[in-house]
């Protein structure tokens, strides 16, 4: 109903999620001759993970942001504060599509719902371990071995890096 809602122009209709790897590609598969031992050079510092949270607009919009380290619960409710802002000054509804992970459920951000709701922005939250109904996770794959493969991430303070 929301995918039907959305294309009749009655919501805006986002998908959220977040995603965390280390910011190392996975070793390339290739033949050497018999005898010859593959050897993979490793930097000493491994750094720390990176963390990818992104909004989906299907057929409109794919907007994400990187962060080294983990995406903490004020990034997430700030992010989200920007979308209700965006629904309230647009006036239209929004409804975000997020699975049940414990940063979207947190009691911070459960005091900040019936706001939301008040300036158009309507969370609704997929069916535990249904996150394949999330169409963002099929971005996954693709960004991390196609964009983000062999790039380094020197940085190990908490900056955003916004994509589009």
């Amino acid at each position: 109903m929301l995918k039907i809602s959305a294309a009749a122009g009655e919501i805006d209709l986002k998908y959220v999620d977040k995603s965390e790897f280390c910011a190392w590609c996975e070793p390339s598969y290739s033949y050497y001759l018999r005898g010859k031992q593959k050897c993979l050079e490793q930097s000493q510092c491994w750094g720390r993970r990176l963390s990818i949270i992104s909004f989906l607009q299907p057929l409109i919009s794919f907007v994400y942001g990187l962060v080294i380290g983990g995406i903490s619960r004020k990034y997430y409710i700030q992010i989200m504060e920007q979308e209700a802002d965006e629904a309230e000054k647009f006036g239209c509804m929004r409804v975000i599509v997020q699975d049940n992970a414990p940063i979207h459920r947190c009691k911070e951000v459960q005091q900040l719902w019936s706001k939301w709701e008040d300036m158009g922005l309507y969370i609704f939250f997929l069916p535990k371990y249904c996150s394949e109904m999330n169409p963002i996770e099929l971005e996954w794959q693709r960004l991390k071995k196609d964009e983000l493969a062999s790039k380094t991430f020197e940085d190990e303070f908490n900056k955003c890096l916004c994509c589009h």
